[in-house]
């Protein structure tokens, strides 16, 4: 990890073909932007890129960072080239599927795009899944409401499916995560809930029957 003095900071692979950088800003809400991207040649042009803002919950930056860990280790001990999708063989519907799975809203429009909104209208993705010559990205994400997220993350067009696949797997997950009070932002503490610690069950002991399935509340 590399840290320049203007508060940036940079993470580069072994081949400087693949690297992470923050870029800081504290004067946004959103505090800066996280980038992922990779080159084909060292030094050169990003192939593809992954912005998230900092404000990202950090457990969604984990995520893609170990999927892309092991695409960069099979790529290193082997003749394919999942970095650059060569050999990308997840299909986009796995990354939105599970969407389907969790109860998310589904709409698509004649401009090539797709979008995914969560049942409680605090979360999206958008897929661009058709090709219009348009530079935005091919897959968008946000936390919040979409008027005014409180975070967002950006595919562009290249990226490895895989990636935004793991992505949006743990957007959904319902493990718990720990925060603190002021880790939140104000006009999302009322959606908050507090997931009780599993209590300690005597040696046979039957499990305790789970309540009925509801709505599944997400990252």
């Amino acid at each position: 990890m590399r840290q320049p003095e203007n508060g940036s900071a940079f993470a580069l692979s072994p081949c400087l073909q693949l690297w992470t950088s923050l870029v800081p800003d504290p004067e946004t809400s959103r505090r800066g932007t996280w980038t992922v991207a990779a080159s084909h040649v060292p030094f050169g042009p990003a192939a593809w890129q992954i912005t998230f803002d900092a404000t990202t919950p950090v457990e969604l930056l984990r995520d893609v960072h170990a999927e892309l860990l092991d695409l960069y280790l099979e790529d290193l001990h082997s003749d394919r080239d999942y970095l650059f999708g060569d050999a990308d063989t997840t299909p986009a519907y796995e990354a939105y599927a599970p969407l389907f799975a969790h109860g998310w809203g589904h709409s698509v429009k004649t401009d090539g795009t797709q979008t995914f909104l969560s049942w409680d209208g605090l979360g999206g993705v958008r897929h661009q899944y058709a090709a219009t010559g348009s530079d935005g990205p091919a897959w968008r994400a946000w936390g919040g409401h979409l008027s005014e997220p409180l975070w967002q993350a950006r595919f562009s067009a290249g990226t490895p499916t895989a990636l935004v696949a793991a992505f949006t797997a743990s957007f959904i997950s319902t493990e718990p995560v720990l925060r603190t009070v002021e880790d939140i932002p104000t006009q999302a503490r009322r959606h908050l809930y507090i997931a009780a610690p599993s209590p300690k069950q005597a040696p046979d002991t039957p499990p305790v029957t789970p309540p009925p399935p509801g709505p599944k509340r997400t990252r």
